[in-house]
């Protein structure tokens, strides 16, 4: 059925439509970015306006390969997702998400299954309702999981360099080959910040040339897909789209 907006909604169009201003406290646990994955054309443009009615910077994606073929699918504040969606299964998105940040999932959905609850948390999701839910309930879930999944985090990561290790907060220990070591050695240096992909290059050994931005690439493919399988936790390695790498966890030496 089409999705009709109604006075639970709050979501129509027009200055005069947008949604009450908040407490200053309120927006102050909403995040900055948020990606809406949905098929439903009308739902999803309806809840987008309402949102970025409250500050949110919305992007919209009708299913699952529009968001994992964009740009930096992986480096939103927070998802908003359905499971019954073209392309990659909703459950299957939620893993491969939890795989990639730790931003807050949540699930809106009609899919009707006794253990679909069940299924969306231990894919890694942190909250689910049951469609038909009203805007404000959607809200006020966003404001509650990112509150908590955005509270600073006490895991850290320790890089060993006489060992060549990653020792993850879970205390598994990553073997790094030298070309490892040296990429993570420049995200150690750079505390948080950005590390551009000219940077990476040089610090290998490598041109400025397509082929050397290519094994770079691959490198650092390699490295997250061995962290990956070496521990169950989100590995907080991200790509800023042309610019370069982030390691967004905490990483210290050891």
């Amino acid at each position: 059925m089409p999705f009709e907006p109604n006075r639970q909604n709050n979501a129509l169009a027009g200055p005069e439509c947008r949604s009450p201003s908040m407490p200053a406290e309120a927006t102050t646990t909403l995040p900055r970015t948020l990606a809406l994955v949905d098929d439903d054309a009308d739902y999803s443009e309806f809840l987008t306006l309402h949102l970025r009615g409250l500050g949110i910077e919305v992007q919209p994606y009708a299913d699952s390969n529009d968001l994992l073929t964009g740009a930096a699918p992986f480096d939103h504040s927070f998802y908003i997702l359905d499971l019954m969606l073209p392309g990659v299964d909703g459950v299957d998105l939620i893993t491969l998400l939890r795989r990639r940040t730790r931003a807050g999932i949540l699930v809106v959905s009609g899919r009707a299954s006794p253990d679909v609850f069940a299924q969306v948390i231990d894919a890694g999701a942190d909250m689910y309702l049951a469609k038909p839910a009203s805007f404000e309930q959607i809200v006020v879930a966003v404001r509650g999981v990112h509150r908590r999944v955005a509270a600073p985090s006490t895991q850290v990561w320790m890089l060993d360099g006489r060992g060549s290790r990653l020792i993850a907060p879970d205390g598994v220990e990553v073997s790094l080959s030298e070309t490892d070591h040296a990429v993570m050695q420049c995200f150690l240096e750079a505390r948080g910040e950005v590390v551009t992909r000219e940077t990476l290059c040089q610090r290998l050994g490598h041109g400025s040339t397509p082929e050397a931005e290519n094994l770079l690439s691959a490198t650092v493919y390699r490295l997250r897909r061995r962290v990956e399988r070496a521990t169950p936790l989100p590995v907080p390695l991200q790509t800023q789209a042309r610019v370069g790498y982030v390691f967004r966890g905490e990483l210290r030496a050891g």
